[in-house]
């Protein structure tokens, strides 16, 4: 199931407008990361197979919490604790129909801001080049995973962000690819159009 995730920004990717069009020029580099770091902009993947359905959000850390520095000061550290509750409850930023029955299995967080908290760098290693990248240019991502399991998939039509857009206001656009029994396609979605269907 995972491969179709990692395809997904590949085959998709070219017909997604651009979110800025002088940014045309990290084009290649958008390809070759699956996506630019741009503030206010973040990208969605999902996929639904059978009955698993797969979530990938990567965003900018300051879309979330609204800085990129590391955490210091106590008001800093809350806004991370704060964010960090938000990704751990994603039944309520994704919008899944109730009738779908889905079943959170598994929930992952990445972020070099979330370091020292555990589990969620246990895949870090996958993604080595992404954070020695960010921590270059002082840029930090969240990159949360989540793996349901749905005993009616059937009724599962879509993704509904309102409720993300809300959580992080910083948020202003997400750039949402999915693979669904309908195929793929890809969508840039904003607080007041946020909704795809697969």
């Amino acid at each position: 199931m995972r491969h179709l995730l990692l395809a997904l920004p590949f085959a998709l990717l070219p017909a997604i407008p651009h979110a800025d069009e002088h940014h045309h020029h990290d084009h290649h580099d958008e390809h070759a990361s699956l996506g630019s770091h741009e503030h206010g902009v973040a990208q969605l993947d999902a996929a639904l197979e059978g009955t698993v359905l797969e979530i990938e959000l990567r965003s900018p850390a300051i879309n979330l919490l609204g800085f990129e520095h590391a955490a210091n000061s106590a008001e800093d550290k809350r806004k991370v604790a704060d964010a960090r509750a938000q990704l751990e409850q994603p039944g309520r930023l994704f919008g899944l129909s109730a009738e779908a029955g889905c079943k959170l299995d598994e929930a992952r967080l990445e972020s070099p801001l979330f370091a020292g908290k555990g589990h969620e760098h246990e895949h870090e290693h996958e993604h080595e080049h992404e954070h020695e990248q960010h921590d270059a240019g002082t840029h930090s991502d969240v990159h949360a995973h989540y793996r349901y399991d749905c005993s009616t998939p059937d009724a599962l039509t879509g993704l509904d962000l309102r409720a993300l857009f809300e959580a992080f206001p910083g948020t202003e656009k997400i750039q949402a690819q999915v693979i669904g029994p309908n195929g793929q396609q890809g969508k840039l979605l904003r607080a007041k159009q946020a909704q795809i269907t697969f």
